[in-house]
C-alpha cells in the first residue's frame, strides 16, 4: 500500500499524564467552531519530557518544534535521547496502525490556550504537507461591526466565526486523495431484480424483491386483513378493489381492462354516497366496491378503467370524477401521457428511474447511479472524481470480476463519504409513494418539464442531490471528514400507515415512533456494515430530521451526530413535544429508545432553511431587494390563527399558543365574533386570510413574523426571500444559521411575553437601525435558497433538450452562497479550527493517556 501523507508528533512542554484532565471547554459562544461531535477524532501524540529531552526534527528553531515523521517516505534524521527513544518506541509499538493527518493549525497545547486565545489566533493550513506559518491576530485583522458582526462572503457571522472562515479558508489547499473504484461482484448479479453495490458487494433490492441475490420477491398486500363487515379491511391508502400490484402495494385496473396501467387509487374503486345534507361532503363507503361502473364499457355510465381519455375530453364519454392520476410517471387527466418519474438526481444519467428507484447500467450504482464500477468508462466519471491519476493492479486481467481501481484525484476538504445504504431509507420510499407530490421537490409534467414542488420537506432531497454530486464527496471512508447518512424521514412520514408494510401498529399510532425506528435501523447496518462509526462514536456522522419538530425523536444511539434540522427546540422553556398533531407527538416515546436528549443541541447540530418552491417571478422582480421607502407595511404575518377564527386550526396549543396572542393583540381581520385585534392598527397586518399576492405583501413590508406552527414554519424562508426583517417570536428555538450567522444584524427577536408590546419595540428602531438591517438581509437572501439543486436540475434539463427553462435562467444569474455552500462551511470551519483528522485508529491502551479526548467507543 502506497500512502502519500505523513503524520506528525508535537512536542509538548507538559508530561503526558497532565492530560488526564480535560482543557478548558471552548466557548459557546463560539457556536458554530463548537460542533465538537461531527468533527473527526483529533488527535496530538503528545511527547513529553523537559526540555532538554525533547525530541527536535531538522529545523531546530520551528516555532511549534513539529516533528514530522513521513510514512513510506525517506527517514529523517532525529537528535533525541535514549529515554526519549525509548518512549517513541512504545508509542509507535502501541499505535502500530495509526494513520493520522495533522494539519498544522492547532495551537500548541489545548489545555495552556485560552478559548480566547484560539479565538483570537489563526495558523495556515497548507494542506496535508504543510508547514507551520505564523500566528495571526484575527480580532485585529477583521475586527466586528458595532453589532459583533464580521462579514465573511458578504454575510454578517457572529465575530469569531467569521474571523476564522476570513482568516483560513484562503489557506485550504488541496490534497490528494486516493478513492477506490470498486469492483466487487454481487450473487447472481441481483437477478435483474436490485443493483450491485460494487464497493461491498450486496445488492440493493427493487421494491418488492429481497435475499441476498433479490431473487425472492414478497407479497406486499394492498389491503389489511378484511371481514364480513369490511371485505376490503379497515381504510388505508393502497385499499384496493382492483388489481393490486404487490411488488409495490400500488392498486391499478389490471388485465382485462383497455388501461391496465391506470391507477385506482383509493375513493375511485368504491361506492360514493351522496351527501345527506346540501352542501355536505360526499362520502366514501370503504365496504363496497364499485366495479360495475369503474370497469364499464357503456359510455353513458361513469367509468374509469376503459375510458378513451379522447373520447373523455370530447365530453363522448362519462368518467368517475373520484379517479384520478395520483402515482408519479404520468400526468393528464387519465394517466395517459408517460412522463419521467422523480428519482434521485435522475439516476445521473447512468440508469433508468422507475418509480423512485434508479436502476442503473450495469457499470454504475449507488442510489443516483453516480459511482463508476471498475468496468466503467473513465470518460463517464463525474465530476467529482475528475481530474484522475488512475493506478490499475498488476493482476487485473487475473480478477476482472474483483478488482479494484485505486485512482489519485485533488480535492479540498472536507470531505464527505455517503453511505449507499439499503434501499428500504430512501429509494423504496420514493417508489412505493401513493402521491406523487410526496417528500420530493419536483415531478415531471408534459414533454418532461420540470415542476417544482411547494413540499416544505424538498429540501432533504435537494441537500441530498447536492452531496452526491458535490467535489466534496470521497469514496475514501479512511480520508472522509464527515459521514452522510441519508435516511429520507420525510418520506417515511409522509407515507406512515399508507400500505400494510409501513404499519404504525407497533407504535400506538406514532409516525415519531415509527422514524425512531428507521433511524435505528440504520445505525444498526452503518456500525454492522462499516467500521467508521465506531472511531469517534458517530460524532463525525450526520442525519438529516426533516420533519416538524426536528430530531426530537432522534433514537439515543446516534445523538452523538450532528443533526440537521429545520427548528432548533433546545427545550429551554418548551421542553415538550410542541406539536398539536398527535400522531407526530413524542411524549410518550421511552427513554429506553429515546433517551432524554433535547431536540436540539447548538453546540453540535444545525438548523437548516426550509425548501421553497424556485419563483423565477421574485427573482425578475428583485422583491429581495425592494428599498425602505417602498415598505410602507410595518409588520406583516398571514397565516393560520387558531381556532378563533374560521377555518381555523382547532386545537389551543397550535403554535404553542403563540400566534392566538399575537392576533389576540393585533389581528387584522375579524375573528368569528367580528372582533380585531385588541392594538390593531393600519400598518400591521395579522391575517388568516389567503393573500392572492403574498410575495408582493411581504416584499412592501419592513417587518415580517416569524411565529411556529406545528414546529417549525417556513416563515423565516418567506420574509429572508422578499428583503423582509424577520421578527422571532419563540423563546429558546434556534432559526437556520442562527448558531452561525449573527442575527442581531438582521432580524429582531421577541419574547413571547414581550408580544403585546410588539408595535412599540418596532417603531422604536430609527431609520438607519432599520436600513442597516435591510441591507443585510439583502446580503443573505441566497442563503436560504437551495440553488445548488435547482442548477443541477438545469444542466440534466440542458444536457437532454439543449436549453433550460425561465426559472434556470433566473437562478444562473445568482453568484452568491447559497444553502449548500453555507452547509460546507460549516466542517470547514471545524477543519480549520482543529485541523487534525482522525484515521483508522485502533487505540489499544493508549486512550488512557489521552483522557483529554471525548471517549471512544470501543
Amino acid at each position: 500500500m502506497r500512502w502519500s501523507s505523513s503524520f506528525k508528533l508535537k512536542q509538548r512542554a507538559k508530561p503526558l499524564a497532565a492530560f488526564k484532565s480535560p482543557p478548558p471547554p471552548l466557548s459557546l459562544s463560539l457556536s458554530l467552531l463548537t460542533f465538537w461531535p461531527a468533527l473527526k477524532y483529533h488527535v496530538n501524540v503528545h511527547v513529553l519530557n523537559n526540555r532538554s529531552n525533547n525530541c527536535v526534527a531538522s529545523k531546530e528553531d520551528s516555532v511549534q518544534r513539529v516533528i514530522s515523521v513521513k510514512m513510506m517516505s525517506t527517514v529523517q534524521t532525529w537528535k533525541c535521547s535514549w529515554s526519549l527513544i525509548a518512549a517513541i518506541a512504545s508509542l509507535v509499538t502501541l499505535v502500530s496502525t495509526v494513520h493520522l493527518f495533522l494539519f498544522p493549525l492547532v495551537p500548541s497545547s489545548f489545555s495552556n490556550l485560552s478559548s480566547r486565545q484560539i479565538q483570537n489566533s489563526s495558523f495556515p493550513n497548507n494542506g496535508l504537507s504543510g508547514e507551520v506559518g505564523p500566528p495571526t491576530n484575527l480580532d485585529h485583522k477583521f475586527p466586528a461591526d458595532s453589532h459583533n458582526a464580521v462579514v465573511y462572503h458578504g454575510a454578517p457571522w457572529k465575530a469569531e466565526i467569521g474571523r476564522w472562515l476570513s482568516g483560513c479558508d484562503s489557506t485550504n489547499r488541496t490534497v490528494n486523495i486516493v478513492e477506490r473504484i470498486g469492483g466487487k461482484t454481487c450473487k447472481s448479479n441481483c437477478s435483474g431484480q436490485g443493483v450491485c453495490n460494487r464497493e461491498v458487494g450486496l445488492c440493493r433490492c427493487f421494491h418488492g424483491f429481497s435475499g441476498e441475490g433479490c431473487s425472492e420477491r414478497l407479497q406486499l398486500e394492498c389491503n389489511l386483513p378484511g371481514s364480513p363487515e369490511q371485505p376490503y379491511g379497515p381504510w388505508i391508502v393502497s385499499i384496493c378493489p382492483a388489481y393490486c400490484d404487490t411488488t409495490r402495494a400500488m392498486c391499478f385496473c389490471g388485465q382485462g381492462t383497455k388501461y391496465p396501467n391506470r391507477p385506482v387509487a383509493e375513493a375511485c374503486g368504491f361506492q360514493i354516497n351522496l351527501p345527506s345534507e346540501n352542501g355536505g361532503p360526499k362520502l366514501t363507503d370503504w365496504a363496497k366496491a364499485d366495479l360495475d361502473n369503474i370497469f364499464t364499457t357503456n359510455t353513458s355510465r361513469p367509468g374509469w378503467c376503459n375510458v378513451d381519455p379522447l373520447e373523455a375530453y370530447a365530453s363522448k364519454v362519462k368518467f368517475k370524477e373520484e379517479c384520478d392520476c395520483k402515482y408519479d410517471c404520468h400526468v393528464g387527466r387519465f394517466c395517459e401521457v408517460p412522463v419521467l418519474c422523480s428519482c434521485i438526481n435522475q439516476c445521473s444519467g447512468h440508469g433508468y428511474c422507475r418509480g423512485g428507484f434508479c436502476q442503473c447500467h450495469s457499470d454504475w450504482y449507488g442510489t443516483d447511479c453516480s459511482i463508476p464500477s471498475a468496468s466503467s468508462s473513465v470518460q463517464e466519471w463525474p465530476q467529482w472524481l475528475r481530474p484522475a491519476t488512475i493506478h490499475v493492479p498488476d493482476n487485473a486481467h487475473l480478477t476482472a470480476d474483483h478488482v479494484n481501481i485505486d485512482t489519485v484525484i485533488e480535492k479540498k476538504r472536507p470531505l464527505i463519504y455517503v453511505y449507499d445504504l439499503p434501499p428500504e431509507f430512501n429509494s423504496h420510499l420514493l417508489e412505493g409513494r401513493h402521491f406523487r407530490f410526496e417528500c420530493v421537490n419536483r415531478i415531471y409534467i408534459e414533454q418532461n418539464a420540470t415542476l417544482w414542488t411547494d413540499q416544505l420537506y424538498g429540501s432533504q432531497m435537494a441537500l441530498y442531490e447536492s452531496i452526491l454530486a458535490s467535489p466534496f464527496r470521497t469514496l475514501n471512508g479512511e480520508e472522509a471528514d464527515y459521514f452522510f447518512v441519508p435516511v429520507l424521514d420525510a418520506c417515511i412520514i409522509t407515507r406512515a400507515d399508507d400500505a400494510p408494510h409501513i404499519s404504525m401498529k407497533n407504535h400506538l399510532g406514532l409516525r415519531s415512533s415509527l422514524t425512531l425506528e428507521y433511524y435505528k435501523k440504520a445505525y444498526d447496518h452503518i456500525t454492522e456494515q462499516y467500521h467508521y462509526w465506531n472511531r469517534s462514536s458517530g460524532r463525525d456522522h450526520i442525519w438529516f430530521f426533516s420533519w416538524d419538530e426536528g430530531a426530537c425523536y432522534a433514537p439515543k444511539e446516534i445523538w452523538n451526530s450532528m443533526m440537521l434540522v429545520h427548528w432548533g427546540n433546545t427545550n429551554s422553556k418548551h421542553n415538550h413535544s410542541t406539536t398539536a398533531y398527535w400522531a407526530d407527538n413524542w411524549d410518550d416515546i421511552p427513554s429506553t429508545r429515546r433517551g432524554n436528549h433535547p431536540c436540539f443541541d447548538p453546540e453540535k447540530d444545525l438548523v437548516l432553511p426550509a425548501w421553497k418552491v424556485p419563483d423565477p417571478g421574485s427573482l425578475r422582480l428583485k422583491l429581495w431587494s425592494r428599498p425602505h421607502k417602498e415598505r410602507k407595511k410595518l409588520f406583516y404575518f398571514n397565516g393560520n390563527l387558531g381556532p378563533a377564527y374560521e377555518n381555523g386550526r382547532p386545537e389551543a396549543t397550535y403554535s404553542m399558543g403563540i400566534r392566538q396572542k399575537l392576533a389576540e393583540e393585533f389581528g387584522s381581520s375579524p375573528d368569528k365574533e367580528g372582533k380585531l385585534g385588541k392594538q390593531h392598527t393600519e400598518d400591521v397586518i395579522v391575517t388568516p386570510l389567503r393573500s392572492n399576492n403574498y410575495y408582493e405583501d411581504l416584499a412592501t413590508s419592513v417587518f415580517c413574523g416569524v411565529l411556529p406552527g406545528d414546529g417549525w414554519s417556513g416563515r423565516i424562508e418567506d420574509s429572508v426571500l422578499h428583503g423582509c426583517i424577520p421578527v422571532v417570536i419563540q423563546d429558546g428555538i434556534f432559526l437556520p444559521y442562527e448558531n452561525m450567522l449573527n442575527y442581531e444584524s438582521f432580524a429582531v427577536r421577541i419574547r413571547e411575553d414581550e408580544i403585546s408590546n410588539l408595535t412599540k419595540i418596532l417603531r422604536g428602531f430609527n431609520e438607519t437601525e432599520i436600513e442597516f438591517m435591510l441591507a443585510n438581509v439583502q446580503r443573505i437572501w441566497q442563503r436560504f435558497l437551495y440553488r445548488d439543486s435547482v442548477l443541477l436540475e438545469a444542466e440534466r434539463q440542458r444536457s437532454v433538450y439543449g436549453h433550460v427553462a425561465d426559472w434556470a435562467i433566473e437562478f444562473l444569474r445568482l453568484s452568491e452562497d447559497d444553502v449548500f455552500s453555507t452547509f460546507i462551511q460549516v466542517p470547514f470551519v471545524h477543519s480549520a479550527l482543529f485541523n487534525l483528522v482522525f484515521k483508522r485508529v485502533v487505540w489499544l491502551g493508549l486512550q488512557d493517556s489521552l483522557d483529554f479526548l471525548p471517549p471512544l467507543r470501543k
